[in-house]
C-alpha cells in the first residue's frame, strides 16, 4: 500500500513525487515509456527559471535522480485502469496490481505528428512542435508553420516578432481559428500564407532546409525554404484508461479544479493531460506541486 501512486514520469509527475517524498510519504511512479516525457526529447531547454540552458534529457535525469535519492520507487509499466475501492485506489498495469491511498494522473500528451518521412529524425534539428519553446532559436531566419487553428496562428504571430519571415501552410482551404485572430495575422507584413498544401517531404541533411508540399487542388509541387518548421496540428492526451473514473472534455483532457482535483476524493491530475491553456515545463511542475500538496493534505486528514 503506497501513500500515492503517480502515473507518468514527466515534469508534473516527478515534481509531485518530490513534494510528497519531502512530506514523508511513500511514492510509486508508473511510466509506460521513458522518464521525462516530451521535454526529454528537446535538445535545449532555455526558458526554465535559474537555468540558462540545458538539454531536456539532462534536466529530466537530474529531477529523476533527485526523487530516487529521496526514496521514490519506479516501474516501467503501462497503466490499464484506476478503480476506487472505499478509501483506497487499485491501479492495474499490464503486469501488476497496486494499491494506494491517493493517485495523481500525470500522463502528459503528445503533439500530433504528420507521419512524414524524416520527421522524427529532424525534430530538434529544424522541426519543432512548440514555438513558445523554440521560436527564439530561429531569430532573424525564415520559418514555416503548418497548422490552421488558434494555437497555430498564435504561434505565427509570436514568431513574426523575432523571425525574418513566417510562412503559414494549411491543409484545407481556410483557417479554423477565431476570425479576430485570422484578421490580426493577415495584417502582419512578414507573415504570408497559402491554403490547400499537403506536406510531402522534409529537406536537409543534418538540419532542415525546406519543406516540399503538394497543392491538393492543382497538383503543383511547392517548395518552401526555411530554417525552422513548426508543426501545430493538435495534441493527443493519454487519458483513455481513466475515462470511467474522471471527467474528460471534448478533446480527451482531464477536467480539474484549481487544486488539481478531479472530483473524486484522493484522485488528482496534473500537467499536460489536464484541461489548461498553457502547456510548458514550468506549468507542469506547478501543477505537480499543487497536486502533491493537496494529496498530502488529504492523506494527513
Amino acid at each position: 500500500m503506497y501513500d500515492c501512486i503517480i502515473i507518468g514520469c514527466g515534469p508534473a509527475g516527478m515534481t509531485a513525487a518530490l513534494y510528497l517524498l519531502r512530506a514523508g510519504k511513500t511514492v510509486l511512479l508508473l511510466e509506460k515509456e521513458s522518464i521525462g516525457g516530451q521535454i526529454a526529447k528537446s535538445p535545449r531547454l532555455e526558458n526554465y527559471p535559474s537555468i540558462k540552458t540545458i538539454s531536456g534529457s539532462d534536466w529530466s535525469d537530474h529531477l529523476f535522480d533527485q526523487i530516487t535519492d529521496l526514496g521514490a520507487e519506479f516501474e516501467l509499466e503501462d497503466v490499464q485502469s484506476v478503480v476506487k475501492d472505499v478509501d483506497m485506489f487499485r491501479v492495474k498495469t499490464d503486469f501488476n496490481l497496486y494499491d494506494a491511498k491517493t493517485v495523481i494522473i500525470a500522463t502528459g500528451c503528445n503533439h500530433r505528428h504528420l507521419g512524414i518521412a524524416r520527421e522524427e529524425e529532424l525534430t530538434g534539428h529544424g522541426i519543432s512542435y512548440c514555438a513558445t519553446c523554440d521560436g527564439a532559436f530561429f531569430a532573424d531566419q525564415d520559418v514555416l508553420l503548418i497548422g490552421d487553428a488558434n494555437t497555430a496562428l498564435q504561434y505565427a504571430i509570436s514568431l513574426s516578432e523575432t523571425s525574418k519571415s513566417v510562412f503559414v501552410a494549411t491543409l484545407f482551404d481556410k483557417f479554423f481559428a477565431d476570425p479576430i485572430l485570422v484578421e490580426r495575422m493577415k495584417k502582419i507584413p512578414n507573415i504570408t500564407y497559402r491554403h490547400n498544401l499537403s506536406t510531402k517531404e522534409f529537406l536537409g541533411d543534418k538540419d532542415l532546409t525546406g519543406v516540399i508540399f503538394e497543392d491538393t487542388k492543382t497538383g503543383e509541387e511547392v517548395t518552401i525554404p526555411c530554417a525552422g518548421c513548426f508543426i501545430c496540428v493538435g495534441q493527443e492526451p493519454h487519458n483513455e484508461p481513466f475515462k470511467d473514473i474522471v471527467e474528460l472534455d471534448e478533446r480527451g483532457f482531464i477536467v480539474v479544479d484549481k487544486k488539481q482535483g478531479t472530483g473524486v476524493l484522493g484522485l488528482f491530475a496534473a500537467g499536460d493531460c489536464t484541461q489548461k491553456t498553457v502547456r510548458q515545463v514550468i506549468t507542469a511542475t506547478c501543477d505537480g506541486a499543487v497536486a502533491a500538496v493537496e494529496a498530502t493534505n488529504y492523506l494527513n486528514r
